[in-house]
């Protein structure tokens, strides 16, 4: 499997020809879900979900399906019907050749006076990648790769190192990052190198690893 890191939250996974986008929103590239065979949602969020980009991606090819929650499941599933499917938290189902567990319930608290939208998580292949979304929501099963949101509104870096170490991946990759300056980025990456306990890694948009 490569994992191509996109930019801020997205990330591309190609396995056997067939590709896997996740979370291509507004702060990622303008064409990052197109040519997707699938592409999963984790929230409704625009850093996480572009209605437009999406609807770009569908019209591009008749194939591309999308699995996601009901909040942005609603928004596209009645000009796209038969290919956009509702999942939560506890589903199972194979998009693109690849079998995806879905983990998690509500995005992570940014403000207690703000109401708390649905979030899922996307454990894929048994384990080999979780992307969290906006949550620092810990599967119940082992997980080889973590993507892990290093910088948002809703979190600080101590919050960080310590879901790695619950989650206890093999090695942890750099999601929710365009907000984080490149002055900032070496503290986060030696911080995160030195306490997580996990192999750490940054990938630049665009680059790819093998996994």
């Amino acid at each position: 499997m490569t994992l191509t890191k996109k930019s801020h939250a997205c990330v591309r996974l190609d396995k056997g020809g067939r590709t896997l986008v996740l979370d291509p929103g507004a702060f990622s590239e303008a064409d990052a879900a197109l040519g997707a065979d699938a592409i999963l949602v984790t929230h409704e969020h625009p850093d996480h979900f572009d209605e437009n980009r999406l609807r770009a991606a569908l019209e591009a090819d008749p194939a591309t399906e999308i699995w996601t929650l009901r909040s942005v499941a609603e928004k596209l599933s009645a000009a796209f019907p038969g290919r956009v499917h509702t999942v939560g938290h506890g589903d199972t189902f194979t998009a693109a050749g690849f079998d995806v567990q879905v983990h998690g319930e509500l995005h992570a608290v940014i403000h207690p006076d703000l109401p708390r939208v649905t979030n899922v998580g996307f454990l894929v292949d048994g384990g080999r990648v979780f992307h969290p979304g906006d949550a620092l929501t810990v599967p119940e099963h082992p997980v080889e790769t973590l993507l892990a949101p290093v910088q948002a509104p809703w979190n600080k870096i101590s919050e960080v190192i310590d879901y790695v170490r619950e989650v206890r991946p093999q090695r942890v990759y750099d999601i929710h990052d365009a907000l984080l300056t490149d002055l900032a980025r070496p503290i986060y990456d030696t911080h995160l190198g030195n306490l997580g306990g996990a192999e750490h890694g940054r990938l630049a948009p665009g680059a790819s690893a093998e996994l």
